[in-house]
């Protein structure tokens, strides 16, 4: 991409950024994207504001050559895309040549997801170790571990979420948190009484400050990779394999288990923070699921041959 058209994917993330409030690592995704993009057009003696459709096509082609994923080449189609509508939205070019681009397919994975049993068991021995006879700090931590474990569960947070989470966001007796999503977006959850009374209890060992979760790093709070690290520890101490319990898997865990339990989907969005609905119905093979169930169970000719 030549020099006088250099700026624009600059002017982008800095509109990602200041208006739609892009996280960091979002931004560095956008940057690491369109920075190919753009090369592959300078390649073709284009640029983002000359660039056709088939010039658009003709690059996921070549992604598709290097042996990328069609997940990974629609994630970058789809980075390509808010690209071209900001120009347009900028009168930069009049015309968005993804518009009539198909995005490549991909079956979507199911989430793994633990049982109603396997979560309680990592309940159970997080509660009994925060209780346990030990060193002042080592107690500490295990209560610090059930409380996270515990508001994961019970709200169905993101990890960076809960990890950031200020004290600030315990609500009304902490029957309630004010949680911070993506792009700024705030949502109130309910928070259920067993969850409720081991934040209260948690909150009177902290000295005072600003975060639930304090840490000595430079954000202040409690890092992410540190809570991974130890739900994994406690998986394998619990008797279930740690390569299949991450706090994104607890996550997967509350929304699933409570459609089994017969919420509502759009109930379940808006406790996720998904702006999208469709983000939220990838969950919806447990609803076959519990159709299935409920005519075998039900239908008068379920159980003739």
């Amino acid at each position: 991409m030549n020099g006088s058209e250099s700026h624009l994917i600059e002017a982008f993330l800095e509109m990602m950024s200041a208006e739609r409030g892009a996280a960091r690592n979002t931004i560095d995704a956008y940057r690491c994207d369109l920075s190919d993009y753009a090369a592959f057009l300078s390649a073709k003696k284009s640029g983002p504001s000359a660039a056709t459709r088939e010039q658009v096509v003709s690059y996921l082609g070549s992604l598709a050559a290097q042996g990328r994923s069609a997940a990974s080449s629609a994630r970058r189609l789809s980075a390509i895309r808010r690209f071209h509508k900001f120009l347009c939205a900028d009168s930069v070019r009049g015309d968005d040549p993804t518009r009539i681009v198909a995005s490549p397919r991909t079956r979507r994975a199911l989430p793994k997801v633990l049982s109603i049993a396997e979560v309680d068991t990592l309940l159970t021995t997080a509660e009994a170790e925060a209780n346990a006879d030990v060193s002042d700090e080592r107690q500490a931590a295990a209560l610090r571990l059930y409380v996270l474990l515990e508001l994961l569960y019970a709200t169905g947070m993101r990890v960076s979420e809960l990890v950031g989470l200020k004290r600030a966001a315990v609500m009304r007796d902490a029957s309630y948190l004010t949680i911070t999503g993506k792009g700024g977006r705030e949502r109130i959850v309910p928070v259920n009484d067993r969850t409720r009374d081991a934040v209260k209890a948690y909150v009177k060992t902290l000295a005072p400050g600003a975060w639930l979760f304090p840490a000595g790093g430079e954000e202040g709070h409690l890092a992410r990779q540190v809570f991974a690290r130890d739900l994994k520890a406690l998986a394998g101490r619990a008797g279930i394999g740690a390569n299949r319990v991450t706090p994104h898997v607890l996550r997967h865990a509350f929304a699933s288990h409570l459609l089994a339990g017969g919420a509502d989907l759009r109930v379940v969005q808006i406790l996720l923070g998904h702006a999208d609905i469709s983000t939220t119905q990838i969950y919806t093979h447990v609803l076959d699921e519990k159709l299935r169930t409920l005519v075998e169970t039900h239908h008068p000719l379920a159980d003739m041959d």
